[in-house]
């Protein structure tokens, strides 16, 4: 029997110690400690009625228009910040990618690569703010993964997600529909949140309070497209988006 098998055995039977448990190799075996963080962390926070069909995808009602899907992966330090932490930062980051083709954003995947020792109790913020940010949004996150690498091999959590919409215009909204004299409207300040994580990273202090402004932008554009159904561009601002 190999240590984490004995380790795995060991657990059996025990509920899963959220407030002082860690992250560890087992959780990332596929076998019963596995189904445990699965169904007493994953599970209890973001259940609905695709996730709960317990397979390793999920089957989804049929949508009428085009398909729009987005992937993206979430890498962020510190994982908490004021305004948000990685959970609310993959949820909106995905939601809005899809938003931006001019799409409603409906179903979300997440994989979720842990660092052994990671606190369950941080990850279980993580899941919950993922949780309530797509309650916000309007989606479910309908399928997922879990993996484990070596303490000293990851930075805590890492997240990668993958959402899929239905489009809302006759037409193809992209960077390439642009055209001379077209109107430019922005929805709010620029660079918040890069800000906001730099000045946290670095060490940095300002005159003011720094705040992510991350959120999902998904009924504004369905706003914007009501209002606007020939809109050429929609971008957020994220890494050269408004540029």
């Amino acid at each position: 029997m190999t240590h984490d098998l004995k380790a795995e055995r060991a657990g059996l039977g025990r509920r899963l110690d959220v407030r002082r448990g860690t992250v560890d190799m087992t959780h990332g075996s596929g076998g019963r400690a596995s189904a445990q963080l699965i169904g007493e962390l994953f599970a209890k926070h973001l259940t609905n009625e695709w996730l709960a069909q317990g397979h390793d995808g999920a089957v989804m009602p049929p949508i009428v228009q085009p398909v729009a899907v987005s992937c993206d992966a979430h890498v962020v330090k510190p994982l908490f910040f004021p305004g948000g932490d990685i959970g609310r930062l993959a949820v909106t980051g995905t939601v809005n990618d899809v938003a931006m083709c001019g799409a409603k954003p409906l179903w979300l995947s997440a994989a979720f690569i842990l660092e052994e020792g990671f606190p369950l109790a941080d990850l279980e913020k993580i899941v919950i703010s993922m949780a309530e940010t797509a309650k916000e949004a309007g989606v479910a996150i309908v399928t997922g993964d879990t993996k484990v690498v070596e303490k000293g091999h990851g930075d805590g959590v890492y997240i990668a997600t993958t959402g899929i919409g239905e489009r809302l215009t006759d037409h193809l909204v992209s960077g390439k529909a642009a055209r001379p004299g077209d109107i430019v409207l922005v929805s709010g300040s620029i660079g918040d949140h890069g800000m906001t994580v730099m000045s946290l990273r670095e060490g940095m202090t300002f005159g003011t309070t720094l705040v992510s402004d991350c959120a999902p932008l998904g009924r504004m554009v369905e706003a914007i497209v009501a209002a606007a159904p020939n809109v050429h561009v929609l971008r957020d601002p994220t890494r050269g988006g408004l540029g």
